[in-house]
């Protein structure tokens, strides 16, 4: 357990406050905070509240969304990313989930270049602040209007064309890459380039009936989570296995029971 950390996200109905007391009392290690949980709040005393309970603070969610059909959007795009920078830095987060976006109707080779360029653009906040950028492909579902960023082969690109900073890599979801058949050399080769930034857990439930809310507890899905995770570990990663599961399902049902199912399936994959 002492490896679980669980997003905001997953009890999305919980305050903040909530989620850190009911994580920390349950002995989940540590907390990932997506950005609503810091409005009207003071980031530094979030993450103060969250360490004083014994969680970690792992990332924030999220960052990216950098193309758009016009510079002005561009030009917002690159606000917002360096607002969730000076937010991270002040939450004491060590690293930002970017989801990179698209543009319907746009090439998915012009949405990506945007995207790079973004990057480029807010990276030397990032530098200045300690904080990392986490790259997060998305299911190819997605390619759309969430990211034109779709494998890690695709992410390590934008890494290798950026010169490889340090302070950017890939966040991996299970959710988005398990289908992929380059899957365990892009997890070794991004691990190779200490790129590998976080590692997070769901299931993927057949037949699924949102494609984006309908996300499923480990062990109830197709995903071979464990085989993956083994392939994650067996590079020398150390870090969180954060569970993020968007389900409107879960989302009606009790928290502190959903909290309780978390837990148990999470002990079933890592026996």
């Amino acid at each position: 357990m002492s490896r679980l950390c669980v997003h905001t996200i997953t009890t999305k109905h919980w305050s903040t406050e909530e989620c850190i007391k009911r994580y920390a009392a349950a002995d989940v290690g540590g907390i990932t905070f997506w950005r609503y949980n810091l409005e009207g709040r003071d980031a530094a005393a979030v993450g103060r509240h969250a360490r004083e309970t014994g969680l970690d603070v792992v990332s924030l969610c999220r960052g990216g969304f950098f193309p758009s059909a016009t510079a002005e959007g561009r030009q917002k795009a690159l606000d917002d990313n360096r607002r969730c920078i000076e937010e991270a830095h002040e939450l004491e987060a060590p690293l930002i989930v970017l989801v990179c976006g698209a543009v319907p109707g746009q090439s998915l080779e012009e949405s990506r270049k945007q995207i790079a360029d973004g990057i480029a653009a807010v990276l030397p906040d990032a530098e200045a602040a300690g904080v990392k950028l986490g790259i997060e492909p998305l299911h190819p579902m997605y390619a759309d209007d969430r990211s034109a960023v779709n494998t890690m082969r695709q992410a390590n690109d934008i890494c290798d064309e950026l010169g490889s900073p340090e302070m950017l890599g890939i966040a991996a979801d299970v959710y988005h890459i398990w289908w992929d058949p380059e899957l365990k050399h892009q997890i070794e080769l991004t691990a190779a380039q200490k790129r590998l930034f976080a590692f997070h857990i769901c299931d993927w439930k057949t037949p699924t009936a949102d494609l984006l809310n309908d996300r499923g507890l480990m062990g109830e899905g197709c995903i071979p989570i464990r085989q993956i995770s083994d392939w994650v570990d067996a590079t020398g990663f150390k870090g969180y296995r954060e569970v993020e599961i968007f389900s409107n399902l879960y989302w009606s049902m009790d928290q502190g029971e959903w909290l309780s199912k978390i837990k148990e399936a999470y002990g079933k994959v890592y026996v």
